[in-house]
């Protein structure tokens, strides 16, 4: 009998184990196509500026360790473990030490040693090379290496946000690859083809089109369950609602209300939303767009700046642009940030105030309504992106509104490349623009401070305030019982000075084929677990059979 047993055991255990392979098995395999209405430009992470490329790049590469979907930066217990299977502090706590998995591989079969992490610090940290993390970078000192697996971080001096910085700001670069390229050469040379070690590899890239990525076969966190990722272009908005509302395409997150009737009836298309992590804004150009080295004729001037921001009813832009689906933002953050305070004071609707501070700084409207002083109309040019939908709503809605005020508006459209080169360039007076922000406030800094003026950073508006600065650097090396009182203080100077007008704070809206099954989604990222979705084998399209790990 208890042989029998046994043997019923044995069979029973068995057959479970068979089905978990079975069901492991037929998790694995299938297309997911995603519809992005940006090139992402380029795939060297250092020099990454939009989503699609950020989504398509932190595939390929692996950090030491990501953050986690409780977006907590603060308590390295929540951090996803990728290159780094360990770390240990220095008892002064000015130093870290990674130790890198053993097992990680680059996806050309070479092994990633610590001698990567050293050189892509270094990439990063360079003048020469200009990357977009210099100033996430200030306060690390030095990057060593102490044996072939273990990379050590020294720092300036003790913060919050010194395993953030660490662990989670640098893609991981190859060095046998990029090393022999000069660096101030990586601008301006066709780099190669991306080699990492992230969970899927880079198969082809055409520009303009699409780019596709395969799950990496032996990856030493395991194969991804998809087969292949595409991420494929579609320079309208109509048209990518369209793909996905069809069938053409599995995922198009830029989905807008109005969008939402139509999707709901169809089957196939599940919407979800999401904590919104982008804010959008009307910079102004505080520099001549004639000679940077110049105050911009109008801009430079911080009450002008300030009536202007009181003559735009910035809750109706949103109503109307955007109904239930965002909120006016607070300043240069977003509400998901525990150190944002939403009841934090701005600038308010006023346009019987702005008028009156108008008419005190010398602007008076002539006979055509438009302001004047000295001779020169209140006049400006303000450029914007083509392929967003928003963006021209609300640029109509500005445009309207400050021609009440008595200022002329020009509005330029543009494709979004052409716009960041102008920006780059400081070749504009005013613009529409937004940024998604990453999993902590750091990225603040880089858009807003003094330290992002230039090529180190993306203050293309040139606002300056040494009090904002000092402000903000001490938000950012705050405890987490004082962070947001520092923040608020913050966020009160940048908010008084007006570089820029906060217009709306949208949740992101997803729009998503039922046959994808999803895994944890981080509000930053919907893409952080890419590589754990799946699609089930009984509900998998001609595209899905297409063979594509390696």
């Amino acid at each position: 009998m208890r042989v029998a047993v046994a043997i019923f055991l044995a069979v029973l255990v068995a057959g479970c184990k068979e089905s978990a392979r079975e069901k492991a098995a037929a998790e694995t395999g299938g297309t997911l196509v995603i519809a992005t209405l940006d090139d992402p430009e380029t795939l060297f992470p250092p020099f990454v500026t939009n989503t699609s490329a950020k989504q398509i790049t932190e595939q390929i590469y692996d950090y030491l360790a990501d953050v986690g979907p409780s977006l907590d930066t603060r308590n390295e217990k929540d951090y996803r473990r990728e290159l780094a299977d360990g770390w240990r502090w220095s008892t002064d706590s000015m130093s870290i030490s990674f130790h890198l998995n053993p097992r990680a591989r680059w996806h050309d079969g070479k092994k990633v040693i610590a001698a990567d992490v050293r050189f892509t610090y270094a990439v990063n940290k360079s003048p020469v090379v200009a990357g977009r993390y210099v100033s996430s970078l200030d306060n690390i000192d030095s990057v060593t290496v102490a044996d072939s697996v273990t990379a050590v971080f020294w720092f300036h001096r003790r913060n919050p946000t010194q395993f953030l910085d660490a662990a989670a700001q640098l893609l991981i670069l190859p060095s046998h690859q990029l090393e022999k390229i000069p660096l101030a050469r990586l601008r301006q040379i066709v780099l190669p083809p991306p080699v990492g070690s992230g969970r899927f590899r880079f198969r082809r890239w055409n520009k303009g089109v699409d780019v596709e990525i395969v799950a990496d076969s032996a990856n030493y966190r395991g194969r991804a369950k998809l087969d292949r990722v595409i991420w494929s272009v579609t320079a309208e908005f109509t048209a990518a609602v369209a793909r996905l509302a069809r069938g053409d395409a599995d995922l198009f997150d830029g989905l807008r209300p109005e969008d939402m009737s139509e999707l709901a009836r169809r089957p196939n298309v599940r919407i979800r939303s999401l904590p919104g992590m982008a804010y959008s804004f009307l910079r102004f150009n505080l520099r001549d767009p004639g000679d940077t080295a110049r105050p911009h004729p109008l801009f430079a001037e911080r009450d002008l700046r300030r009536a202007l921001a009181m003559s735009i009813d910035r809750n109706a832009i949103v109503r109307s642009v955007f109904d239930t689906f965002a909120t006016v933002p607070v300043g240069p953050t977003v509400r998901a940030f525990p150190t944002t305070d939403p009841r934090l004071a701005q600038i308010p609707f006023d346009s019987a105030r702005g008028a009156r501070l108008l008419d005190s700084l010398g602007w008076i409207r002539n006979s055509g309504g438009v302001r004047v002083k000295n001779g020169r109309e209140l006049g400006f040019r303000m450029i914007l992106s083509s392929q967003s939908l928003n963006r021209i709503k609300m640029s109509v809605l500005l445009q309207e509104r400050l021609d009440r005020a008595g200022a002329r508006v020009n509005v330029d459209r543009m494709e979004s490349s052409a716009q960041t080169a102008k920006e780059e360039r400081g070749d504009f007076d005013a613009s529409i623009g937004a940024w998604t922000m990453p999993s902590s406030p750091d990225a603040t800094r880089d858009a807003w401070s003094s330290t992002g003026i230039g090529k180190n950073g993306v203050n293309y508006g040139a606002y300056t305030n040494p009090r904002f600065d000092a402000l903000l650097d001490s938000a950012l090396s705050s405890d987490a019982a004082h962070a947001r009182n520092k923040f608020s203080a913050a966020y009160e100077v940048i908010n008084d000075d007006a570089p820029a007008v906060w217009l709306a704070e949208p949740r992101k809206i997803l729009g998503i084929h039922s046959r994808i099954r999803t895994s944890q989604i981080r509000p930053d990222a919907w893409w952080f677990s890419l590589a754990d979705w799946w699609i089930p084998r009984t509900e998998r399209v001609l595209r899905d059979r297409i063979p594509g790990s390696n």
